[in-house]
């Protein structure tokens, strides 16, 4: 299989590109979340509650949380923008055609603290690289196949 993007594909790949950077950053941020309120939990045996008898957030054991339990809905909420921000880094590695080592780095910005963030600025410098490469290549990715 030849490797490098399709120019066909070029803004396919781009809407991809721009919901993948939202995707990056709101998974990095409730991943962020999601392991300050573990520490919390580790720490002091307790979850956030939101809007239970002890005002708007506040810290309660477990077993005591009558209202939200903001520390599960965090977790929830993270595991679905994970699944979403998985499924945009398969759409970009299969419209552009890159390793699955790469793929698999991508991967691991959701689980990974912080790596998200950086990874939301290098995936599409790689993206506009491939996609400028495919323009200027004399002979389009992909036109013999």
């Amino acid at each position: 299989m030849p490797s490098g993007p399709l120019l066909a594909d070029a803004p396919r790949i781009r809407k991809v590109l721009a919901v993948y950077r939202v995707s990056a950053i709101l998974t990095g941020i409730f991943l962020l979340l999601l392991c300050a309120l573990t520490v919390i939990r580790l720490a002091f045996n307790v979850d956030v509650e939101l809007g239970g008898p002890f005002g708007f957030l506040a810290l309660q054991p477990r077993s005591l949380i009558t209202a939200v339990d903001l520390t599960t809905a965090i977790l929830i909420v993270h595991g679905w923008l994970y699944v979403l921000y998985l499924g945009l880094d398969f759409l970009l590695w299969r419209m552009l055609r890159f390793s699955f080592r790469r793929f698999l780095f991508i991967a691991l910005g959701g689980v990974i603290p912080g790596l998200s963030f950086y990874l939301e600025f290098r995936v599409p410098a790689y993206v506009n690289q491939q996609l400028a490469a495919a323009a200027a290549s004399p002979t389009p990715a992909g036109a013999a196949a």
